[in-house]
């Protein structure tokens, strides 16, 4: 059933604890995964994308992090209420995490069959005899060539696309039901990127596998996406279907995110960038968290805190005043640069 909803985060707040107080990462966010989808969060570095997905995965470290509230919901099952022993037997079996610097993620002491081996050997009761051939059945999955002798090999023998090509199998080694991608593009040239894409892509078609796509390249979302959420500070301040999105964005964040892409068809002197800095966690008590670096900001900006207003387009949310809407009709403020 396309419209199951496998994933739904309700209200989630993560903070980090300083010398003096708890610091909110991510403040009061909630969004659904729809089975057989493929979902991107796009923003800044320190908007709170990763965070978001660590503890997803129950992986935010405690201290110094901490899930103030919320639900985080798989299969209708609160993961925030699961001690670590729970947690293990849905990590890596259910729901399976990519991350962004495979190098890192791969030991180097290991080969790579050895890696995949283990993962298999954690999280399944294959038989020994059968786990090298699932391995190589796993790395042809994910298109590497000669794979019973790439087995052999150690990750510095292996490109950087071929490493997350293994960080991928490795990930769909459990057929997971949701798949998180954190920057799985990040550090890789163009062509291999696309390469990359194109495998979540097929991988998501053949075996109906949840996808969230953390990054902040709006170019990989129009690629694969279906839905898109745009964080900024912690918060969501824009969600729609990735069409209504990308050509019709209302959120200044937003207009600012796609100003910023180049664009072949047309030869500027310079690319737009929006002024300023992404806020620091927790510096922000009154007011719109983008006021600072907003070209539309107005008085109300700076006194009150945007809800997320529903637009006139299904599922299409915006966090901005500009875009107040109440009871269907648009009460817009109609504010101009």
């Amino acid at each position: 059933m396309r419209n199951k909803k496998i994933l739904q985060i309700k209200n989630l707040k993560v903070s980090f604890q300083s010398e003096k107080k708890l610091i909110p990462a991510v403040d009061d966010i909630s969004l659904d995964l729809v089975e057989g989808e493929i979902l991107g969060i796009v923003g800044e570095s320190g908007s709170g994308k990763s965070v978001t997905s660590l503890s997803t995965m129950g992986l935010i470290p405690s201290p110094p992090g901490k899930i103030e509230h919320g639900e985080i919901l798989f299969n209708e099952r609160d993961l925030t209420k699961l001690n670590e022993k729970e947690m293990r037997k849905i990590r890596g079996n259910q729901i399976s995490m990519i991350f962004q610097e495979p190098m890192t993620s791969l030991n180097p002491l290991f080969t790579i069959g050895n890696q995949l081996i283990e993962a298999l050997k954690l999280h399944t009761k294959q038989p020994k005899k059968e786990l090298r051939d699932r391995t190589i059945q796993l790395l042809k999955l994910v298109g590497i060539p000669r794979a019973d002798e790439l087995i052999n090999e150690y990750p510095h023998q292996l490109s950087g696309g071929m490493r997350q090509r293994v960080m991928i199998a490795m990930a769909m080694a459990c057929n997971p039901q949701v798949l998180i991608a954190d920057e799985p593009t990040t550090a890789l040239d163009v062509t291999i990127q696309a390469q990359i894409l194109t495998l979540m892509k097929e991988l998501n078609q053949k075996m109906n596998t949840s996808i969230i796509l953390i990054t902040h390249d709006l170019g990989v979302v129009a690629e694969i996406c279906d839905r898109v959420l745009v964080m900024y500070s912690g918060q969501i301040v824009e969600q729609g279907d990735v069409h209504t999105i990308l050509k019709n964005p209302k959120h200044p964040y937003t207009m600012g995110l796609l100003k910023s892409v180049p664009d072949i068809r047309g030869k500027k002197e310079r690319l737009y960038s929006i002024p300023g800095n992404v806020p620091r966690p927790g510096s922000i008590i009154q007011g719109c968290r983008f006021a600072a670096r907003c070209e539309e900001v107005f008085g109300q900006c700076l006194e009150e805190t945007p809800d997320l207003y529903s637009m006139e387009k299904q599922d299409h949310n915006v966090r901005c005043f500009l875009h107040k809407v109440k009871e269907g009709a648009d009460d817009s403020v109609g504010v101009t640069s």
